[in-house]
């Protein structure tokens, strides 16, 4: 029997969570006990210091993290978050869901994540630029498109991967567009990686309108958060007909019954970088948001905002997870109990991103680059297999969907360490 590992870095609510979702799929899978802890927790973690030069000529020094949760499969993969609130707990569980993501949707690749503890609005751009620049560079040694490849997540974007690819390629002596994904597109980025996590998490509700057999010209939707992932969700559900009547970020958000306009949300952002003060509907709370009556509730912002609290009074149809563990686990139970509500799992839900982050790697590796529309519809492809994997998993195990797809993530895991084995 393999010793069980009490690590006490990774300690945050959101860690425990995704341990307790993993306790509860090795359990229904009935995974070997010497196995648990190799595929359970992190393979490794980096604290860093980065030291940057402000404006003004004075140095702060801010703290960085990235964690590589399974290398068994392949490459690392994940994002790097520039928030206030990181810490390396929420990292880890970030990592750990990606492990089960890559796997799930059966991609080569082993989870990763990162993050800096720093509020990225309050930097100037030159300042923004030194600290991506220094987290790159203190992360060299442990990463490579063969080893760990970076992404946008929360607080990051297209120019700040092109500052760590041009500080890694200025380390390796030639350009190595690889090393991360998420670029624009005139440094190697994919054609339709900007708006694939959203697209997918459209897709998907769409695939389970289908299921239930609402025309997405009935349904409505709420979708809580307005950033990379909120905005394009909601401009693919309406594309397909769907009626988006509310939209929110940290600030506030919108409700309008009769739809937003969601061109004018978008170019409203776009300069005045909040949605506070847009006049296109009523202005509520976040928590109102979620409880409003919608066919679609799709939270695509922060982890555990569907509390237990508010898990009886969601009134949407589908529960399409565009953010990364938003339900929390007793919230979870509550809503299966209902059973009146949809639950696209994140793993599955928001997988269309790091789909399209493969893509990318693939055609910087082959230096051969595809259309959007061949991004798309090859990512669709993938999405519609591994949403007929979980179903399946689902029916003959009679297991909730969240589980039928850890299940199948972490078996997948699981099993590849186990046929690589223990090296001496």
């Amino acid at each position: 029997m393999s010793k069980v590992i009490v690590s006490s870095l990774y300690q945050s609510d959101v860690f425990i969570m995704a341990c307790r979702q993993f306790d509860k799929a090795a359990d229904a899978i009935n995974l070997p006990e010497d196995i648990r802890d190799r595929t359970k927790y992190p393979r490794r973690c980096m604290a860093m210091a980065l030291p940057i030069k402000r404006d003004d000529g004075t140095v702060t020094v801010y703290e960085g993290y990235r964690v590589q949760h399974n290398l068994a499969t392949g490459p690392a993969k994940g994002g790097i978050r520039f928030h206030q609130n990181v810490t390396i707990g929420e990292v880890a569980a970030l990592a750990m869901w990606m492990s089960w993501k890559c796997s799930l949707v059966g991609l080569p690749f082993g989870g990763a994540k990162g993050g800096v503890i720093v509020n990225p609005s309050q930097l100037s751009t030159g300042e923004l630029e030194r600290l991506s620049r220094r987290y790159m560079q203190e992360l060299i040694p442990f990463i490579g498109p063969q080893v760990d490849i970076p992404a946008p997540d929360m607080g990051t974007n297209e120019q700040i991967m092109a500052w760590m690819m041009d500080t890694y390629s200025n380390h390796t002596g030639h350009t190595d567009p690889a090393i991360v994904t998420g670029k624009p597109v005139s440094l190697g980025g994919s054609e339709g990686r900007r708006e694939a996590t959203g697209a997918g998490v459209a897709y998907l509700s769409k695939r389970y309108l289908e299921d239930l057999g609402i025309s997405p010209s009935q349904a409505t939707a709420a979708v809580q958060g307005f950033g990379n992932v909120g905005s394009e969700t909601a401009l693919a559900l309406a594309s397909y007909g769907v009626k988006v009547i509310a939209i929110s970020d940290y600030t506030c958000a919108i409700h309008n019954p009769a739809g937003i306009n969601l061109a004018k949300a978008v170019e409203y952002v776009k300069y005045n970088k909040v949605l506070k003060d847009f006049q296109g509907g009523e202005e509520i709370t976040n928590e109102q948001l979620l409880t409003l009556p919608c066919t679609i509730l799709a939270p695509c912002a922060l982890e555990r905002v569907i509390t237990p609290e508010l898990a009886p009074l969601l009134r949407c149809r589908i529960l399409a997870e565009g953010a990364n563990g938003p339900t929390t686990n007793k919230a979870d139970t509550i809503i299966e109990e209902r059973g009146d509500i949809e639950l696209i799992p994140d793993v599955l839900c928001n997988s269309g991103g790091v789909i399209a982050s493969y893509f990318e790697w693939l055609q910087n590796l082959q230096n051969y680059y595809w259309t959007r529309d061949e991004v798309l519809t090859k990512m669709f492809t993938i999405l519609d297999r591994a949403k007929e994997a979980v179903e399946y998993q689902k029916r003959k195990y009679k297991f909730s969907r969240r589980l039928a797809a850890l299940t199948l993530g972490i078996a997948r895991v699981a099993e590849a360490k186990q046929r690589r084995g223990l090296f001496p």
